[in-house]
Order: structure tokens, then sequence, then C-alpha cells
């Protein structure tokens, strides 16, 4: 496996296919003074960290005539290379054919291009498809209209290349994934409900919750399976030493019925839904949403009770002049539109009431005619401002404040308003690429630094009901957060948090100082790196369910040839800890004594060595 990449992503999916697939890689990243700080993966898998540290410290190390067997080409056409402990390491400024080919893509299995510039992976992808026509790809794209055209471009280039590939009987594929679209669900999904989980396919919509226990200290379960124990109250998930001196409980990933029966009053993560979705209908809806503005977004508030108001007005004094006069209803609608707008019949020689109805109908009058004007005015100011930023509206609450609008927080803001959920952006930069879909989806903005008094409260933040804070730097992030804490201690928080071991710090105090407050921290690699990859192995994973600082993912699986699934019933289809069948691929209604056969394919929760022993 060759691994190319310029930021966490590339290290976090190096450390994955070596520490958890057992796979031989070679990573090209660049020179080191240009090397992003390679992340700490986790507790669980301290080896594979380790490996990694060992690698990077190697690769910092080069150029001092201690390179071992490394090469370097001319005119930056090459790079240098470093093998430890069996992951090699290449440092090379481009992706040129020459540092391909001395990466070994001729030989390789599959090539991650995971650099943050979606031109540089494209051009590399051009380069090695030429080199090795049956190679796996699989690209991070941002754009999602451009990847399905290369997509399409580099299958057709490998089908075309030469007839080596169709000898062989081997199979190129091409995969563009986007570390945004991988993340935005799980981060979208803990700024609304705190506990819910949900994963979408292109006919399914899986859902999953957490279960507090009951009140009788057993867990409460219920839902259609048990994905996962939490860590128990009050302990910490990163699995440090608890207050009484003893190991905390770390969370427990697919139990089985007898760990879920024994785990009393621990919360649990339970699927609670599946069920199918409608694709193309939703998609059309979505990109049909903010199109055209709702009619009750072109008048304020104040002007639309004042219009009411009126109504009402000429409703009552109709319904008087038909009880004074005794003239039919509908006649006397028209008398009492006639002396509103002034039309010229006076009620001379009339009785009393009738001529006090006329002076009233009169005065209502003149308050319509202001009141008429400023709904002009607004309806033209809505108009002329559609493409300027809004602000957030008075009297706004329950809404979720996103900060950061780079390209994670672009497909946040997006799926937040799939969702339907109130939302107010916080961004500094006025080029931000998120601006643009923020004015169409006509979403209120506020330029500033969130580090800056003031800002945060202009976002209503006292009012709000989540903070998810998804800029690039952690420093920010954290700040946001406790400012946001002083102002509403009880805040729900979502942050975005690179660095495992600087995560699992904040957690902890977090939730230390605020027990009653639902705290998350995320990483987008963490919660990309295992789809990408599945990506790299041939295989198909849908998205990934977080439970706490680790993740539970959910694949699609052909069954045939594997012996775990093919013959065993929906229900047999279960190891503890590593895999468990949830559905078949486009069916939700499958029972539980359905017996898998050649030809399904099958959806599954499993762990990443589970994923790994399906093959």
């Amino acid at each position: 496996m060759v691994v190319c990449g310029d930021d966490g992503l590339a290290h976090r999916l190096a450390a994955e296919l070596r520490g958890v697939h057992g796979e031989q890689v070679t990573l090209v990243v660049p020179p080191n003074e240009r090397m992003a700080r390679p992340p700490v993966v986790g507790r669980a898998r301290a080896a594979s960290a380790a490996l990694l540290d060992r690698v990077v410290s190697a690769a910092v190390g080069l150029g001092g005539g201690n390179g071992g067997n490394g090469t370097t080409g001319s005119g930056g056409n090459g790079g240098n290379a470093h093998r430890a402990d069996g992951e090699r390491v290449l440092e090379a400024f481009e992706l040129t054919e020459a540092v391909l080919a001395e990466a070994g893509v001729e030989r390789a299995a599959a090539l991650a291009l995971v650099h943050d510039d979606d031109e540089t992976n494209i051009r590399a992808a051009l380069t090695a498809r030429r080199l090795n026509p049956r190679l796996r790809l699989v690209l991070r794209l941002y754009n999602r209209r451009l990847g399905q055209h290369i997509e399409e471009l580099l299958d057709q280039a490998a089908a075309l290349a030469s007839g080596t590939a169709a000898a062989d009987g081997a199979e190129a594929s091409t995969t563009v994934l986007s570390d945004a679209d991988t993340a935005a669900p799980a981060l979208a999904a803990a700024a609304v409900a705190g506990t819910t989980k949900v994963v979408q396919t292109e006919s399914l919509l899986l859902r999953a919750v957490e279960r507090v226990p009951s009140g009788d200290g057993r867990t409460a379960a219920g839902g259609l399976c048990t994905l996962a124990l939490l860590s128990a109250p009050g302990t910490d998930p990163a699995g440090a030493d608890g207050p009484d001196g003893g190991r905390e409980q770390e969370p427990v990933l697919l139990p089985d019925d007898e760990e879920v029966r024994q785990a009393g009053g621990r919360p649990a993560v339970v699927l609670e839904q599946v069920s199918s979705f409608g694709g193309p209908e939703a998609a059309a809806a979505r990109r049909g949403m903010g199109v055209v503005p709702p009619l009750a977004s072109l008048f304020s508030r104040r002007l639309r009770w004042s219009l009411a108001g009126l109504v009402g007005c000429v409703v009552a004094l109709a319904v008087a002049l038909w009880v004074v006069t005794g003239i039919h209803p509908l006649r006397a609608f028209y008398l009492t539109l006639l002396d509103l707008f002034a039309i010229d019949d006076p009620a001379l020689g009339a009785p009393l009431g009738r001529q006090i109805l006329q002076l009233l109908s009169g005065l209502v009058g003149l308050l319509l005619l202001p009141v008429l004007l400023a709904a002009v005015l607004e309806a033209l100011g809505t108009f002329r401002t559609a493409s300027a930023l809004r602000k957030p509206p008075r009297g706004l609450g329950g809404h979720v404040v996103l900060l950061g609008l780079g390209k994670i927080g672009t497909r946040v803001l997006t799926r937040l308003r799939e969702l339907h959920i109130p939302v107010v952006c916080v961004e500094s930069d006025p080029e931000a690429r998120g601006l643009a879909t923020a004015r169409r989806l006509r979403v209120p903005v506020v330029l500033g630094d969130v580090t800056q008094e003031g800002v945060l409260e202009a976002a209503k933040i006292h009012r709000a009901h989540a903070l998810l804070s998804v800029t690039s730097a952690d420093t920010t992030n954290l700040e946001a957060v406790l400012y946001a804490r002083s102002v509403r201690p009880d805040l729900r928080v979502v942050l975005r948090l690179y660095d495992d071991d600087f995560a699992t710090a904040v957690y902890r105090t977090l939730r230390a100082a605020h027990p009653q407050a639902s705290t998350r921290s995320r990483s987008v690699s963490h919660l990309a790196a295992p789809a990408f990859a599945g990506a790299m192995l041939g295989r198909q994973v849908l998205g990934s369910i977080p439970v706490e600082r680790r993740v539970l993912l959910i694949a699609a699986v052909e069954v045939a040839g594997h012996p775990e699934l093919e013959g065993r019933s929906m229900a047999e289809a279960f190891r503890a800890g590593a895999f468990r069948a949830l559905a078949l691929e486009g069916r939700a209604d499958v029972p539980g004594d359905y017996v898998l056969r050649k030809g399904d394919r099958v959806v599954v929760a499993a762990t990443r060595r589970g994923l790994a022993e399906l093959g």
C-alpha cells in the first residue's frame, strides 16, 4: 500500500493500514520542513503509534548522511527514502512520475492520494494510472462533481489500457472520497442531539442512539441491537486511573447478550432504526432548498403581526356594521372597505351607529397606509440583499452556533440545513469558501474573530442549543468552548480536536468541570481514516458511528466467499467485538431468521479489526 499526503490524514491512514490491517505501507510525505506533525493514534493502539513516531523521527533525521538506503533524484523529481520496522517513508516535494515509481506504484496493490489540494491528487492519479493500470486508486477530493467525472475517467483509462490487466483477471477501481463528507454527519449529529449517531447511505438510513441506565441501575437497551457499551458513569473513557485508584471501564464495541446483561449502570449505544431512504426525491428536495426564499422571510415578524391586527380590525368593523344596521353581511364588508379606503360614500342621514363606524373605518385606513408602505419597502430590501450575508434575527433561540466555514464547516452547515436545524455561523475570514453556501442557504453569519469579546454574543450564544467549533486550530476551538461555557455552563459543545492526547485531556477536564453538560470532541482524520483504508482494501465503508474516542464502522460486504456470513441467518452473522449484520443493502425490513446467500450484500457494523477479518 502506498499513501501520499501532506497532513495528518496521511499519517493516520498509514497507521491504520499498518497497525490494524497488517499491510506493508510506503508513506510519501513532503520534506520535514513542510511535514505536518503526525497524530497520536490512540492508547488502544500504542504499538502502532510508537511505530509511527519512530518512522517520523527517522524521516526528520534524513539528509545528514544517515538515510540508509535513501536515494535522491535530480531536479526535485526524486525523494529521500527510509525504512523503519517494515514501514517505508519517502520524502518528496512533488508527486512526479519518478517519485511514484520509487514508491513502488508499479508493484503496489493500492494507492491513496490524500493531499489537501485537489489538483495535486488528480495529477498524481493520472500518472499512477498510466504506470499501473491494475492499481486500486483512492483519491481525496473536495469537489464532489469533479470527483465523479475523475472516477469515471480513471476507470475507463484502466479498462482501455494494455490487455495485461484483463489477462491477469485483475479489476482496477477508483474511489473518490472526501474527509469532509465522511466526518460531517457525525459532527452534525453530535451537535443536534448530542447522543445520536446517523449513517445515511444511498438507500438506507441507520439511526443509533445512546440510552442511559434506567432507575433500577439496569441498562436501558431496547432498540434493535446493542452496538456498544459506553464508559460507566463517572469514569474516564481514555482508560486513566479513577478516583478510587482502580482502572476505569473502557467502552466495549459490539458486546454479546451476556455482556449487555452484566453491564448494569452503563449507558449503551443502541441501533434504534433501520429505514429506507428516498434518495432521488430527498436529493432533489435538498438541491432545491434555498433557491426560492420562503414568503415569511420577506416580512419581519413585527410587520406580520401589524397586518394581522389590521385584518382583525376590518373583520370586527364589518361584523359591527352588520349587527348595527342589519344589512347583508357581504354588503357590510363592502361598505367597510369603501370607508377604509376613503371612497366617497358619506353616511349622511344614516343612523348614528353607522356614522361612528364609518369614522372608525377611516381611522383604520389611515393606519393601514404606513403598514402597506413598510411591507413594500421590506420586500424590496429583502430581494435587494438576497446576495448579502444575513444577520442573526432578534429573538432567535434553540439554534446551533457553527464556528468555522472552511471545507469541514461548509459540509457540516449543509448537513444541518438538510435536517432543518437553525444555524448561525461565525467566520473570521471574509473570503472563506463557506460564505457562498451560507448566502445561498440564507443562514445568518457573524464575521469576526471568535476569540474576541462580543462575537459569540452577536451569534446569540446565550440562547443557543449547541456550539459546534470546527476551525482548523485546536486552541481556537478550545478557547471558544471555554468562553461559551462561561456564558452558558450547561451548553452542549462539540469541538474538533486533532491530537488524541490533547482531546482526551480536554474531554476529561470539561466533563469534570461541567458534569451536567454534554461535551463531545471529534477528529476529522480519525473519523475519515477507516473509510479511506477500507476503500484501499476494496471494501465499501458507508460511514462510521463514533463511540467516545473510538469508531464503529458501517460497511457493505459481499456475502459470497465469507464463511462467517454465507449460509447463516441475520441473527447468527455476529461475532462479539468484531462484526454484526444489520441489514441487507437496499432492504430495511429483513427478519432475523433470513439466511444470507450468495449474491446478497449485507450492511455490517464492525470494529477496525473485525472489518479486516472479514477481508
